[in-house]
């Protein structure tokens, strides 16, 4: 009989098939900033944790200058893999792959950075936020501090008022879209800029109710039918250049229950909440939009 945590996972990414996990291999941008990121920020002799380790390439790039890494992983399926990839790699047998739940593991020794990518856009479906958290304060109770460094080190999320085309061969359907970042569709008119609504720091307390209310500009008149999700994760910060390395998540866009009629110039209120690891609808019907005067907002904001 399958425990409540079991029958989530189902849904919720960590018992997600094998083969989505072979396709993320393909995913160029993806592995190279994190390639990027674990060379930069894992120093010769360090000791590595990766939380979620699925194929455990992020645990291989770690142990090319670690002296130790433990890949923790629930789904058995994942761990078999893991193993039989570690093995014919190099410096793989670095790599303890452990068949453990990240909610509850902790290593048998301190480490210097650990590794969770599980990461959806708007923090959305995986348990990244509360893994994260749950681990910061056993790991403070049994090693004392500080932290271990976390990769990514924060997320960057922002919302974008959009007109989505829904017709697919004269279907018309409003499902959600991901999309890649850096790709023009011509089905999609971006009515105004995106605006930041939250900013996660895993070296601090994250809290994983996440709540927006502001205003945006219209700047090309059109239907609001959607609003589009974008997550940056900054994976290391490089401080010797004053930069840092990030990876982008495909766009996430979400149709809207109600379109809007919006003219350029327009104010637009934007207002939705939900919990970090939540589902994808618990956040699309939290949405509300609605186009408001800007003399108004002016004296609301003047009084504020």
């Amino acid at each position: 009989m399958l425990n409540e945590r079991e029958i989530e996972s189902c849904y919720l990414g960590q018992f997600i098939p094998v083969h989505y996990h072979h396709n993320m291999l393909m995913d160029q941008n993806r592995m190279h900033s994190f390639k990027s990121a674990i060379h930069y920020s894992v120093f010769p002799g360090a000791k590595v944790l990766e939380l979620g380790g699925g194929t455990g390439v992020l645990s291989f790039f770690a142990a090319q200058q670690a002296s130790k890494v433990y890949c923790v992983e629930y789904n058995p399926d994942m761990v078999r893999e893991a193993r039989k990839f570690l093995a014919i790699n190099p410096n793989g047998h670095k790599v303890e792959v452990v068949h453990a739940d990240a909610f509850d593991y902790l290593p048998p020794e301190p480490v210097d950075v650990v590794i969770c990518e599980m990461i959806h856009v708007g923090m959305l479906r995986e348990k990244q936020v509360e893994v994260i958290e749950s681990f910061k304060r056993r790991y403070l109770a049994r090693f004392g501090g500080p932290l271990p460094l976390f990769m990514p080190e924060a997320v960057i999320m922002a919302a974008q008022p959009i007109q989505q085309e829904y017709d697919f061969e004269g279907f018309y359907a409003p499902i959600v879209q991901f999309q890649e970042t850096g790709v023009v569709y011509p089905g999609t008119l971006e009515l105004g800029q995106p605006a930041v609504y939250s900013i996660m720091d895993f070296q601090q307390p994250v809290d994983t109710q996440i709540a927006y209310e502001g205003s945006m500009v219209i700047e090309k008149s059109g239907t609001l039918n959607a609003m589009r999700f974008i997550t940056k994760n900054v994976l290391a910060v490089v401080q010797e250049q004053s930069t840092t390395i990030d990876w982008l998540n495909h766009y996430m866009t979400l149709p809207l229950a109600q379109p809007l009629q919006v003219q350029a110039g327009d104010l637009l209120r934007v207002a939705f909440q939900y919990r970090a690891g939540g589902s994808i609808p618990s956040l699309q019907a939290s949405i509300q939009t609605q186009v408001v005067n800007r003399e108004v907002e002016a004296r609301v904001a003047a009084y504020a």
